[in-house]
């Protein structure tokens, strides 16, 4: 969220907001020239939602009741401004308000993510995803899913902690030295905050403008769903104390799987460090991975 717009600024791939399977298919097997022709013949054909769609009608409805806009959704695709024709035609016929866009023929899209100023970018290209997160913004790879409305008005938001909101520091002590070390660490720095992870500026651009509306009313709603559990809960709590920042739901699960509580909690998006963890909570849930941190070194 910048300081002179006070906007939050979501940056997403054509692949995440439509369903473009099908011509990502022929590019693949056909090459870019095929791609290109088979685009420019269906342009006026309509693009069924993507896994993303229902998230970034939610996003841009924050804006009905504003003074001024609160959310800016931003296209970023490897299409050409030609190929691209069809994306736009899809997002006119469906009312989205997405007015800027980068067309980059090829070229990698992420490094707009920076001079656009968002605060996320989601994509359907890992690698895309790893290079933002390298320079230091908030991204994730949507997994492949259908594309699914709860039926709710309020967004909800679920985030993974270690890794994802916070650092990776405590996860780094699991994968080394196992749970009992985990657990004895975290009772022992359980009043010294962890830093911030990938995910915390976000956060806290959600939380800037939950503080717009009481308490009881707001229209974005956000929990951490974490296998974490006691004694190990302290130190999360009195990290998030120490930013101020709400977080609305808390779940210690564990090590339960997530999918159901997402589920129950009706989550728009969920992201998560950990892949087998998002590949299994997209079975309920639309569902980021968050390649950061020890886990993804492997």
């Amino acid at each position: 969220m910048t300081d002179n717009t006070q906007q939050l600024v979501v940056a997403i791939s054509s692949r995440a907001l439509f369903d473009l399977e099908a011509s990502h298919r022929i590019f693949t097997a056909k090459g870019l020239e095929a791609y290109s022709r088979y685009q420019i013949e269906h342009e006026n054909d309509l693009l069924a939602p993507g896994v993303a769609f229902p998230l970034v009608n939610k996003l841009l409805r924050l804006n009905e009741d504003a003074p001024t806009r609160r959310v800016e959704v931003i296209l970023l695709s490897h299409n050409s401004a030609d190929t691209g024709l069809r994306i736009f035609n899809s997002i006119q016929h469906y009312g989205l308000d997405i007015t800027r866009a980068a067309f980059t023929n090829g070229a990698a899209p992420w490094r707009y993510v920076e001079p656009f100023s968002a605060d996320l970018f989601l994509s359907a290209e890992a690698a895309d995803v790893v290079r933002a997160l390298d320079a230091g913004r908030a991204a994730a790879a949507i997994v492949p899913a259908r594309a699914e409305d709860g039926g709710r008005e309020q967004l909800r938001i679920a985030f993974d902690g270690d890794a994802v909101l916070f650092s990776d520091e405590a996860e780094r002590v699991y994968q080394r030295q196992g749970l009992a070390a985990f657990s004895e660490s975290e009772r022992n720095k359980a009043r010294e905050p962890l830093s911030g992870g990938p995910f915390k500026n976000f956060l806290a651009a959600l939380q800037h403008i939950q503080r717009q509306y009481p308490p009881d009313g707001a229209p974005i709603r956000t929990a951490l769903v974490t296998a974490r559990s006691a004694p190990a809960h302290e130190r999360v709590i009195r990290t998030l104390r120490a930013w101020n920042i709400r977080i609305d739901e808390a779940l210690f699960l564990g090590g339960l799987p997530k999918g159901a509580f997402l589920k129950t909690f009706g989550a728009d998006i969920f992201f998560d460090d950990q892949k087998g963890h998002v590949e299994a909570a997209a079975g309920y849930v639309t569902s980021g991975h968050v390649p950061h941190g020890i886990t993804n070194l492997k």
